[in-house]
C-alpha cells in the first residue's frame, strides 16, 4: 500500500506489497512553517496505521534533521515527531532517512531540477561555494528499501544517502564536462553542509560498483537529464 504521490511514492507504483505500507506522503519542504500542514501529515500517520496495524509501516523522513542550520525549526521537529510516533505506534516499522533524492519529476525546487533548468534557460547561478549536498538516485533508495525489507531489517532508523557529499560548485563542474557547455555562475562565498553516516549501505554501493562520485552523478544526469 502506498501513501502519497510525489516522486518517493511513485518509486513503488509498480511494486507495491500488500503487506508494507509506503508511506511517502506529508510534508517535504524544510521551510514549510505552516501548523495545518504538520497536523494534516499527523492525521494522516494515525489512520493509516490504525487501518493497518498488521502491516510493516515504512516512513520515509528526512536527513534534514542532522542539519544543525535546521536544529529547532518546525519541519525538523514535526519529522523526529512523525518518527517517534511511528516507532511508538508499530510492531513492525522501518523508518528512512532520505537524502536529496535525484529522479524522474518530482519538485521543480528540488536541487537538480532547479540547476538543470537554470542551465536550459542560460540563467545565471547562484553559488553557494562553502554547500554540499548530497545526491542520491531515487533508484537506488527503491533498491536499497527492498534489500532493508527483504533482510528483515526492521524496528531501526536507517539513513539512505550516498557513500559521500558533493559541494555544490563540484556539482556544477561534472554538469558543465557532461554537457560540454560553460556555466554562468555567480560565486558566493557562504553556505554549509553535514555529514551522514550510511553504516547499513556501504556494501549496496561496493557491490554495485557506485562509489565513484563522477561516475555517479553522471549516471544520474545520463538517466533523468539526457
Amino acid at each position: 500500500m502506498i501513501v502519497g504521490k510525489g516522486l518517493i511514492a511513485s518509486l513503488f507504483a509498480e511494486d507495491d506489497r500488500k503487506d508494507i505500507i509506503f508511506f511517502a506522503s506529508g510534508v517535504s519542504n524544510s521551510l514549510e512553517d505552516r501548523p495545518e500542514e504538520f497536523s494534516r501529515e499527523e492525521k494522516l500517520i494515525k489512520k493509516t496505521i490504525e487501518e493497518n496495524q498488521d502491516k510493516t509501516f515504512v516512513y520515509f523522513s528526512t536527513c534534514s534533521v542532522y542539519d544543525s542550520s535546521k536544529t529547532g525549526s518546525d519541519y525538523v521537529l514535526h519529522k523526529l515527531k512523525m518518527e517517534q510516533l511511528v516507532k511508538n505506534s508499530c510492531d513492525k516499522y522501518l523508518i528512512l532517512r532520505v537524502s536529496n533524492a535525484v529522479g524522474k519529476g518530482g519538485n521543480p525546487n528540488l536541487l537538480m531540477n532547479y540547476l538543470i533548468r537554470s542551465i536550459r534557460n542560460n540563467e545565471t547561478i547562484n553559488v553557494h561555494t562553502k554547500a554540499t549536498r548530497n545526491l542520491i538516485d531515487a533508484d537506488d533508495i527503491k533498491n536499497i528499501t527492498f534489500n532493508l525489507l527483504d533482510s528483515q531489517t526492521l524496528n531501526k532508523i536507517v539513513n539512505v544517502a550516498y557513500v559521500q557529499n558533493y559541494a555544490i560548485i563540484e556539482i556544477l563542474e561534472i554538469i558543465e564536462r557532461f554537457y560540454n557547455t560553460k556555466l554562468d555562475l555567480n560565486l558566493i562565498k557562504k553556505g554549509s553542509g553535514y555529514d551522514i553516516n550510511i553504516p547499513d549501505l556501504e556494501d549496496y554501493f561496493r557491490i554495485n560498483n557506485l562509489n565513484n562520485k563522477e561516475s555517479y552523478l553522471c549516471r544520474i544526469l545520463e538517466k533523468y537529464y539526457s
